[in-house]
């Protein structure tokens, strides 16, 4: 396949990506949206909201559209890490041992409520969403890029659920919020499944590839070169500095936020088919970033605040820079 050359190039295939999603993911453009610019980010995604929304549709169009490797692992409470890894083995045949990979091995990893598993078995994926590798008695395997952890979580308040540690929602780039379609989209979306436009079921065959991983990481390779003018990226970290110090949060977003928020801005940019990053640019990405990383506090809590809300008070008050 094709691999773009240039920033409108990859402009241009990043929209026909998006487009493609969106032909069988009806009504979640913006869930569609922050996927692809944290996928081009080089960045992990979870992704939170009720059963049945299309979160292992998205993931699998992701697969077919891109052409990669996709495994899925249903999270439950005796999962073990190593069924998520895999582990050494002893062969009676060669009477050694050998290495069996579980199916963290792939390029699009769907962590299926990754918080009905304890934080023993959600553990193994820190070092594979870090360092793009899994260790199995003392031998790294490197995994093909690209790489993404797409998890997917119920809420909190749901039985049998099991938060997930601070050191671990850090590593995702964006916590990204699914909820049901508008009552146009739902329509559409029923019409579509009646009329056989569209399967019920997760049938992706409809989808044909617009490009392959070679052509995501030369999209990706080209978004450094997306100008990010020194005060909007002061803007970007006065936006996590704040979080640090703020009225109704008692934990801050770390430095880690600030990278992934200058590396979001700029597929941002790009996926808008401009070559530099602008303060809405930020704004854009800032809540996807930010969400997972701060805590409320206790008052916050009582009164009925909500990441959400805070977040929209605490971008209408640090400024932004003229254009």
């Amino acid at each position: 396949m094709s691999q773009p050359n240039t920033l409108q190039e990859a402009a241009t295939l990043a929209s026909d990506i998006e487009q493609r999603l969106n032909q069988v993911l009806i009504g979640q453009q913006q869930v569609v949206r922050e996927v692809l610019i944290a996928l081009i980010a080089g960045g992990h995604v979870l992704i939170e909201g009720v059963p049945g929304l299309g979160k292992t549709l998205l993931v699998r169009s992701l697969g077919k559209v891109l052409e990669l490797d996709f495994n899925r692992i249903q999270f439950t409470p005796d999962l073990m890490p190593t069924d998520v890894t895999g582990h050494a083995m002893y062969d009676q045949k060669t009477e050694q041992f050998r290495i069996r990979r579980g199916p963290a091995f792939t390029q699009l990893l769907l962590a299926d409520e990754i918080n009905r598993a304890p934080a023993k078995t959600q553990a193994a994926l820190l070092e594979v969403m870090q360092e793009r590798q899994i260790t199995i008695e003392g031998k790294a395997f490197p995994l093909k890029e690209p790489y993404m952890v797409l998890a997917t979580q119920n809420p909190l308040d749901q039985e049998g659920t099991y938060p997930l540690p601070e050191a671990e929602l850090d590593r995702f780039l964006f916590k990204v919020m699914i909820d049901y379609p508008d009552h146009g989209d739902e329509t559409r979306l029923v019409n579509m499944v009646l009329d056989g436009t569209i399967h019920a079921s997760l049938d992706v065959d409809s989808l044909t590839p617009a490009t392959d991983g070679a052509g995501l990481m030369a999209i990706r390779k080209l978004c450094d070169s997306i100008l990010i003018d020194p005060e909007v990226l002061d803007y970007a970290l006065r936006i996590v500095r704040t979080t640090r110090d703020f009225s109704g949060l008692s934990h801050g977003a770390s430095p880690r936020a600030s990278i992934a928020l200058a590396r979001a801005g700029r597929v941002q940019a790009l996926v808008e088919g401009r070559d530099f990053v602008t303060p809405d640019d930020i704004q854009q990405v800032a809540r996807p970033v930010l969400r997972h990383r701060i805590q409320l506090s206790a008052d916050a809590e009582i009164e009925g605040q909500t990441p959400e809300t805070v977040l929209g008070r605490l971008l209408e008050q640090v400024e932004a820079p003229r254009q």
